[in-house]
């Protein structure tokens, strides 16, 4: 049986850390040379995250002792993914906002589509490359003497599921996290799915994945992600809607609905902090549209970059989370 012992851990160092703490200092180092001993550092954290993971109880352990088993996960029938010879290429198409929008559209129209019926959020010729791609990787085909398409797999329902599979293959591959996704627990009051669940070192993390635009977002859905998090009890949780739309309009105003309506007890029990009725916990923007309710509960959007974004919520969740609270 494995055990996990509260001790300090040496770990060794790697040549990309001695590169790091041996270059000169900033004020004599070029823009390249400063942008080698970032690629380094990032390199460096990586290495130490998946070294840590190693060395802290696995996922399954961390939900058990939380009170949960997974009972269903990861249901593949519904999953847009190549086989596994492309699965590289498919992630790296799935990182631009532009490709992710021309699935969806694939999906809505799977049974027959031409080019044009998939041309909303790009140039056509833009798209005929993405068609070509999905060709490559066996997930459509061309109909016979005719300019349209048809999935080779379906029916699809949504693109969800795959949008889940790519958050979760995201805290594998850049923050060296363990993850599942599409989990399922058999729990007497709170039900639903867990879209990703994630450890990131020793911290446990719960991801709300949404692929609607926010006009289809209703107040139950975010009552239900609190409903997840209060009975869950993760040292993260996330709120994520693939959108490059504002949040401030009308997400954060429902998520400041929501703390409202929630007791202070359950509040202060969450986020570690004594609420007052008459002063529930701000909504707080980062920056750009992506917010932070006590460094607990993060809001963000697909803006710029889903990987960046991430990286902001664990850098700040991990900087600020053990500060006093003001």
């Amino acid at each position: 049986m494995k055990r996990w012992f509260s001790r300090p851990i040496s770990l060794p160092k790697s040549p990309e850390y001695n590169a790091i703490y041996s270059a000169e200092s900033l004020e004599q180092m070029s823009e390249d040379e400063i942008q080698d001993e970032l690629l380094c550092l990032r390199a460096e954290i990586k290495r130490l995250r998946k070294s840590l993971t190693e060395l802290t109880p696995p996922l399954p352990v961390v939900l058990r002792r939380r009170g949960f088993r997974i009972f269903k996960k990861e249901p593949w029938d519904d999953l847009l993914v190549p086989e596994e010879r492309f699965i590289n290429e498919y992630y790296r198409l799935l990182q631009k906002y532009s490709f992710r929008l021309f699935l969806r559209d694939v999906i809505q129209h799977q049974h027959l589509f031409t080019i044009r019926d998939v041309t909303r959020y790009s140039t056509q010729e833009v798209t005929e490359e993405y068609a070509s791609f999905l060709l490559k990787f066996r997930l459509i085909e061309r109909e016979e003497g005719a300019d349209s398409y048809r999935l080779k797999k379906g029916p699809i329902k949504s693109f969800g599921p795959t949008l889940e599979w790519f958050l979760s293959e995201i805290f594998k591959r850049e923050f060296a996290a363990e993850a599942v996704w599409g989990a399922k627990f058999k729990r007497p009051v709170v039900g639903g799915d867990y879209d990703v669940i994630a450890k990131v070192d020793s911290s446990l993390l719960s991801m709300e994945v949404k692929s609607s635009p926010p006009k289809q977002i209703y107040a139950k859905e975010i009552s239900a992600f609190f409903d997840r998090l209060f009975d869950l009890l993760p040292d993260i949780g996330i709120f994520f809607m693939d959108t490059e739309l504002r949040m401030k309009d009308k997400i954060v105003p429902m998520f400041e609905d929501e703390i409202k309506r929630r007791s202070s007890h359950e509040l202060s029990s969450f986020l570690a902090i004594q609420v007052s009725p008459q002063e529930p916990p701000p909504v707080v923007r980062m920056e750009k549209e992506l917010f932070q309710i006590q460094n607990k509960i993060f809001i963000i959007n697909a803006k710029d970059s889903i990987v960046n974004n991430l990286d902001k919520v664990l850098r700040r969740f991990f900087r600020r989370s053990q500060r006093p609270a003001k």
